[in-house]
């Protein structure tokens, strides 16, 4: 039998150019680079072709969306991905009518633009104040058959929640892929929630014997504040710590905080869906006794009353 295998990449980077051009240049030479190191998954930060506008609010960034169909950005990494024979999930900033989606288009290794993912879990908080730009995705959970295998794919605050890496596992994923912008919390210089955020994703691949790819930006941006006054801009530091963790939640790669860098495993699909179906996770699930898991508030309350009325 022929052995399975995948090789993947994260990369982190700086994106914090507001000459667009430069961050692309930038990641193409990240991403040929990967490639060329033996890379068949390449997964870059969330929205890396430009600044992280959602330090504040300013409605001038809205004019940064663009749409889906056309995207001449999408085209020009989707032929990369063609050129370098790569999968390349491609993070970018969407107009769709009068909605704007933080989304994500993944290309196939043939070039070929396989669909969208418009981010599911929207943050609000001092320095990601994302509700103010994007509208809550609506495409669903979305896993890619991909010549290299099945990727499943969320982006940053998706990762936070279980639901979304069980989703994808149900849906047959084979990787969990989490593109992200996190670091600094302006509210507390001194808070750092960067093992926080790893343990956090071990947990996703354990839980789902999956191996997991995460990918953040570094260096220190500030924003553009209401438009009225530049000095009201927050400052953001992200901080890297990009990882890979194979199907038990442990780190088989991990950047460090400030630097550029591109991470590498290679993991044989087949042998980890052996062990996948040999624990019985799937086998043993109660799907039936989580109905909580549809209420807001845990109640369940609604469903018996429902089902004394049936």
């Amino acid at each position: 039998m022929t052995q399975r295998t995948l090789t993947v990449a994260a990369v982190q980077m700086a994106s914090g150019s507001w000459h667009l051009e430069d961050n692309m240049a930038k990641a193409e030479q990240l991403i040929r680079q990967a490639a060329s190191q033996g890379a068949q998954l390449v997964l870059c930060p969330e929205l890396f072709m430009m600044p992280y506008f959602c330090l504040d609010q300013n409605v001038r960034h809205l004019e940064l969306a663009e749409p889906f169909a056309g995207n001449a950005r999408i085209a020009r990494f989707a032929a990369l991905a063609g050129e370098l024979g790569i999968v390349l999930p491609i993070g970018f900033f969407e107009r769709a009518g009068n909605a704007a989606y933080n989304s994500l288009a993944v290309a196939d290794a043939d070039g070929t633009v396989l669909g969208v993912y418009r981010k599911t879990h929207i943050p609000d908080g001092p320095g990601y104040t994302e509700k103010f730009y994007f509208t809550p995705g609506d495409t669903g959970f979305k896993v890619w058959d991909t010549r290299f295998g099945r990727i499943g794919i969320g982006i940053c605050w998706d990762q936070w929640y279980p639901e979304t890496a069980r989703a994808l596992a149900l849906m047959g994923a084979e990787v969990l892929c989490f593109p992200t912008i996190i670091g600094s919390e302006p509210f507390d210089a001194n808070y750092d929630s960067s093992g926080h955020w790893q343990r956090t994703m071990q947990g996703h691949a354990a839980a789902n014997m999956l191996p997991l790819v995460a990918a953040n930006r570094i260096g220190t941006e500030t924003g553009l504040g209401n438009g009225n006054d530049r000095q009201q801009g927050l400052t953001g530091v992200f901080y890297g710590s990009s990882f890979i963790a194979d199907h038990t939640g442990a780190k088989v790669a991990e950047a460090n905080r400030s630097d550029e860098t591109i991470l590498l495993h290679t993991f044989d699909l087949d042998a980890i869906r052996t062990d996948r179906q040999s624990w019985g996770f799937f086998r043993d699930r109660r799907p039936e006794m989580y109905r909580t898991l549809l209420t807001s508030d845990g109640q369940t309350s609604c469903y018996r009353k429902m089902g004394e009325l049936a």
